[in-house]
């Protein structure tokens, strides 16, 4: 069922005009892809992933990025692959569910509708793959309205609950 709400589409960095990257993400992953220039052998690509940095580009040469994460991966389950010209980079957020605004620090942020709207796919991803979740519990009060998540071990904490108008 989560299939169903994968991304719809990648998003576009662009820079000048030129696509740098497209990218899009999941409750567990951040997924990059960088169109590779022709005539260039595979083995010449090297990327290095750091818990909140990234460097990728073509050995001998300046790197193509070399930039700031948004918010940090865990190393040891983000990779790298070379496919039919593309690299895709796949990096394992360290907070499950968080929504990225952008992989690169400060760079071709979502707007706040299209930020939005990931956050609402994320959160819905996570309540069909979390299926202990009992209960979804609203907190009112006079100027918002939050919705917090309760699991069946924290509602034997809990045993009553209030409604503040």
């Amino acid at each position: 069922m989560a299939e169903k709400l994968a991304p719809e589409k990648r998003h576009r960095f662009l820079h000048n005009g030129q696509t740098v990257f497209e990218w899009d993400q999941t409750l567990d992953e951040i997924n990059i892809y960088i169109n590779l220039p022709p005539n260039v052998h595979s083995k010449q690509f090297y990327c290095k992933i750091q818990s909140k940095h990234i460097e990728l580009g073509i050995k001998g040469n300046p790197p193509y990025l070399n930039h700031e994460l948004t918010c940090p991966v865990k190393t040891d389950s983000s990779f790298w692959t070379l496919e039919d010209d593309v690299m895709h980079i796949t990096l394992t957020k360290r907070d499950k569910g968080q929504t990225w605004a952008s992989p690169i620090m400060g760079q071709g942020q979502l707007d706040p509708y299209v930020t939005d709207q990931e956050q609402k796919r994320l959160m819905l991803q996570r309540f069909q793959e979390e299926p202990s979740v009992a209960c979804l519990c609203l907190q009112l009060n006079a100027k918002t309205m939050t919705s917090t998540a309760i699991s069946p071990s924290s509602l034997r904490k809990h045993r009553t609950f209030s409604i503040e108008a």
